[in-house]
């Protein structure tokens, strides 16, 4: 059993944030960080493997500074990394994004009792369109907003969150899900995990790798073969800072208020 998980680097929110002129995120230029979803991700297949003695395949795209983050999960516990690199991949949207890591899951190989795990959303984005959409070009039934997870045999029950409730599914393996954050709580490296990262095998499959695949055409992927495009991106102004009123009488402080608003027009 393997279970093969699609993480994603991405641009650490809490920092500076640049944009090129094609109006792209300049990635290059900023801190980054594993998309938190993703980790929750990943947690949920090292549980499996604590349980099951599953090997857990780890799978991102990116430029290839991407290794870093890649070893970082290695030394949380996953058995090896695949790197999928390549100009000609450079600037895919989630459906060019999803053609290309279908067809590098399919080298990898999904068998009968594999599962694929992405996280719910990347936080550079908030699509949620990835997941679903390796699903589909892999042809697998697909649980989204997993809660709760739990394998017997060649079946998987998921609790799967929605907005006002939960929906319990059960679902037959090969099967892909995609996590949220309330599913678990990602462990730490470990001191001996940093130590075996580096001994640990990682592939990197760029564009002549993956070429074969009837998924990867020339013209639905990278930036040109995007079917959507960003029309404009930019950094938000700062707010200003606001104001408080007084303390004191709320009689007075409402019509503060109130003129206040008037004078905006806002009433």
């Amino acid at each position: 059993m393997k279970v093969i998980v699609c993480v994603k680097q991405v641009p650490d929110t809490s920092g500076k944030v640049a944009v090129n002129p094609d109006g792209t995120l300049d990635r290059a230029s900023m801190q980054t960080i594993t998309n938190p979803d993703d980790l929750n991700a990943v947690e949920a297949a090292l549980k499996l493997k604590d349980e099951t003695g599953c090997e857990v395949i780890v799978v991102t795209m990116g430029p290839p500074p991407a290794e870093g983050m890649l070893r970082e999960i290695l030394a949380r516990g996953a058995d090896r990394a695949v790197l999928v690199s390549g100009r000609e991949f450079g600037g895919s949207d989630t459906y060019a994004t999803s053609q290309i890591l279908a067809a590098a899951i399919n080298r990898i190989g999904v068998e009968e009792d594999d599962v694929v795990m992405c996280g719910r959303q990347a936080i550079d984005g908030d699509t949620a369109q990835v997941g679903p959409q390796i699903a589909e070009k892999l042809h697998l039934p697909q649980v989204t907003y997993a809660a709760d997870i739990h394998k017997e045999g060649n079946s998987i029950t998921v609790k799967r969150m929605l907005e006002d409730g939960y929906m319990t599914i059960k679902v037959q393996t090969p099967c892909l899900l995609t996590c949220i954050k309330e599913l678990n709580e990602p462990r730490y490296m470990s001191v001996g995990g940093v130590f075996e990262a580096y001994s640990k095998p990682m592939d990197v499959f760029d564009y002549e790798a993956l070429k074969d695949d009837p998924l990867i055409d020339p013209t639905t992927i990278g930036l040109k073969g995007s079917p959507t495009n960003i029309l404009t991106s930019f950094t938000p102004p700062q707010k200003g800072a606001g104001l408080m009123l007084d303390e004191g009488d709320d009689k007075a402080n409402c019509e503060k208020l109130a003129s206040l608003l008037a004078k905006k027009h806002i009433i």
